[in-house]
């Protein structure tokens, strides 16, 4: 017959979940209370006025002329000569370009004849009506006659209006024979060629117009709202800073990149050093809304967010609070649930889960996981 050790069942029995009398006995200098303390972790606290920032942003820019026109032939010729090219600085109304005029010439003759014989027959009309109302007044002219008198007055004046209407016609014709610069610029391309023949339409110069160069930026629609209530506004390039201010903000949203355009003007005070159309950037502001730094964020269930104190004392937990919109790595906006006075947690929170007790001391510097 086998005989079993009593220490041997014993432990037997305990594996099994069960217990003999007398055997489940306190660990020796360890309180029962003390077994149903739940383990407190430290962490670093802070007012969240103290640790907030107002981060500074940037997007890539790049000046841009205000006007940069394709100027186009509007009549059909040849190209009898061109007078700036390429970098060329002209002035406004200035001649560019010069088509033969000679056909519009002979249009401008052609009208100008037509309204002197209109003006002639006019002439001639009113001198009628005018001995036709003396013969009636002597009862040598019926009114049926007299009154087709004035209607042929009347159609002379209307010819001779279509006749001047036809003459400015022609010169108009004549004067876009002459291309001529319609601001203060300097010529990006020439595509006129002297002999060339050109038609409606055809593109001579590009012109880009000096001075009055504007900004564009290409910003995330999460930037616009901080650039629109942002201070400090400078597009910085070629080691130079140069203050800008906002003009107007895209509403639309360019594929696929899905970015917003914002314009910018430069300063007055620097209108004299902006730089060329053309100069690529970097158009930087400074966000004046508080924003969380990101290495007090941690991620739990899928959102990022920070840990904040609830309670005090033996009674302080963590509570986590969702930041809307957060990305990994970026400061972000305060939401409004989270004020000045709220404490956070800056030390320790990558360890921290919803309600767990906490042992908050102050902590001074920048916050760290």
């Amino acid at each position: 017959m086998r005989r079993f050790h009593l220490p041997t069942l014993g432990a037997a029995l305990l594996c099994c979940g069960l217990s003999l009398p007398g055997w489940a006995q306190q660990a020796p200098g360890v309180s029962a209370q003390a077994a149903t303390v739940p383990s407190r972790t430290s962490v670093g606290v802070a007012r969240l006025d103290t640790v907030w920032i107002q981060p500074e942003r940037e997007a890539p820019a790049s000046v841009i002329a205000r006007n940069e026109s394709k100027l186009s032939a509007e009549v059909s010729g040849t190209l009898l000569r061109w007078t700036a090219d390429v970098g060329a600085q002209v002035a406004r109304g200035q001649v560019l370009a010069q088509i033969d005029p000679r056909d519009a010439e002979l249009a401008v003759q052609r009208a100008q004849a037509a309204l002197d014989a209109s003006q002639a027959r006019l002439k001639l009309a009113q001198a009628q009506l005018q001995r036709s109302r003396d013969l009636v007044a002597q009862g040598f002219f019926s009114q049926e006659a007299l009154a087709q008198r004035e209607t042929e007055v009347t159609l002379v004046q209307t010819e001779l209006s279509t006749s001047r209407a036809q003459l400015a016609t022609a010169q108009r014709q004549l004067a876009k024979t002459t291309l001529r610069a319609p601001f203060a610029g300097s010529v990006k391309e020439r595509l006129a060629q002297t002999g060339e023949s050109v038609a409606p339409g055809s593109v001579l110069y590009v012109l880009s117009e000096s001075g009055a160069a504007e900004l564009q930026a290409i910003l995330s629609p999460a930037d616009v709202p901080g650039l629109r209530a942002g201070s400090e506004l400078r597009f910085d390039a070629a080691g130079e800073q140069l203050p800008v201010r906002l003009l107007r903000v895209g509403s639309t949203l360019s594929a696929p990149a899905r970015t917003q355009t914002a314009r910018l003007a430069f300063a007055p005070a620097t209108s004299s050093s902006t730089p060329p159309a053309g100069t690529s950037g970097t158009l930087r502001w400074r966000e004046s809304r508080p924003h969380l730094p990101p290495a007090l964020m941690v991620r739990r269930n899928g959102a990022l967010g920070v840990f904040v104190q609830q309670g005090s004392g033996a009674q302080a937990t963590a509570r986590f609070v969702a930041i809307p919109g957060a990305q990994e790595g970026r400061a972000s906006a305060l939401p409004a649930a989270l004020g000045a006075e709220t404490v956070v947690v800056v030390n320790g929170q990558a360890a921290l889960q919803q309600g767990a007790a906490i042992d908050a001391r102050p902590a001074a510097g920048r916050a760290t996981n």
